[in-house]
């Protein structure tokens, strides 16, 4: 019976999930404060579990959780979780990036528009009584090469964005025919040999993990900006440093970072800041944001409405 099912909430999303929830008939546990292992104690109670990114899902938690069918993720990426080891136990993953995608989409967008044009810094600079027109002369979009790696739900939301600007889109990823009206597929080499503006829009996976290096930047023929969205371990971040310092990158606009901690709530801080991270913190070219680019009054709402139709159409509501 559909009233016996239990969802533990472990992080707070719109009012509007546990209010659809409940009228469906669904009993529904709040708990946003206690320990993994408190969690852990009692998740055999639970028929379904509402997370974002508070802590890792592993085998231990998976071991525990003996009557769970499904964990919900309010977010794109599973990365906080072991799928592989959660579908051995017929355990359904369920994950919300038609939430959020279009607020990447546009905060991308932003970021580079702000870059191309300076504004950040030209904002910096006149509150400090300077006034520079020509070290503040822009670039135009136009007539640009767009290179998108990973062409999924973000990627394409952000190539159908780019349809109002004279740009060529040319997307990579891994997976074959993904391309359509909005972006070209193409092989890395041709990718490479076109971008001027990189975007990433991956997942965080083994594969994925310091994708951006010193061999992949040093793989493109003309200085690129950069853009990067999606998770802040696909870049090494010394490495783009090192390409900023010799004029390969000219600019990145970075929404996620490196030195996040799995949570994505807060910076990861030694008693010493990278020197690395020291660098986008002092340079001009560097526009900066605290993982909030899928984080919108609208994408909040609508995250919760895709996870609430998904675990409703699971049990056929």
């Amino acid at each position: 019976m559909l009233e016996q099912i239990k969802i533990l909430h472990i992080d707070s999303n719109n009012p509007i999930m546990m209010e659809q929830l409940q009228a469906a008939g669904f009993i529904n546990h709040e708990d946003f404060s206690s320990t993994k292992e408190v969690i852990e104690s009692k998740i055999q109670d639970y028929h379904g579990i509402v997370i974002r990114s508070r802590f890792n899902i592993d085998k231990t938690f998976l071991d525990k959780a003996t009557n769970l069918q499904f964990i919900a993720r309010v977010g794109a990426g599973l990365e906080s979780i072991d799928c592989d080891y959660a579908v051995t136990k017929n355990i359904t993953l369920i994950a919300a990036p038609e939430g959020n995608r279009n607020a990447v989409a546009e905060h991308t967008l932003g970021m580079i528009l702000s870059l191309f044009n300076n504004l950040n810094h030209a904002d910096r600079e006149i509150r400090s009584g300077q006034w520079n027109r020509e070290s503040n002369r822009g670039h135009e979009l136009h007539g640009k090469t767009v290179g998108i790696v990973g062409y999924g739900n973000m990627g394409k939301s952000f190539a159908k964005k780019l349809r109002g600007f004279d740009v060529e889109v040319l997307c990579y990823d891994i997976l074959d025919n993904v391309g359509d009206e909005n972006c070209q597929q193409v092989s890395l080499e041709e990718f490479q040999q076109k971008v001027e503006v990189l975007s990433l829009h991956l997942p965080w996976t083994p594969e994925t993990n310091g994708l951006v290096n010193k061999k992949f930047l040093d793989g493109f023929s003309h200085p690129i900006w950069i853009l990067n969205t999606s998770r802040g371990k696909n870049i090494v971040t010394a490495d783009l440093v090192a390409a900023m310092k010799s004029k390969k990158v000219l600019g990145a606009g970075l929404d996620v970072l490196e030195y996040e901690k799995l949570s994505f709530e807060t910076l990861f801080q030694e008693n010493e800041t990278p020197a690395a991270f020291q660098y986008l913190l002092d340079a001009s070219n560097v526009i900066l944001s605290p993982h909030v680019a899928g984080w919108t009054f609208e994408s909040h709402k609508r995250l919760a409405q895709v996870i609430v139709d998904k675990i409703k159409s699971k049990y056929n509501l």
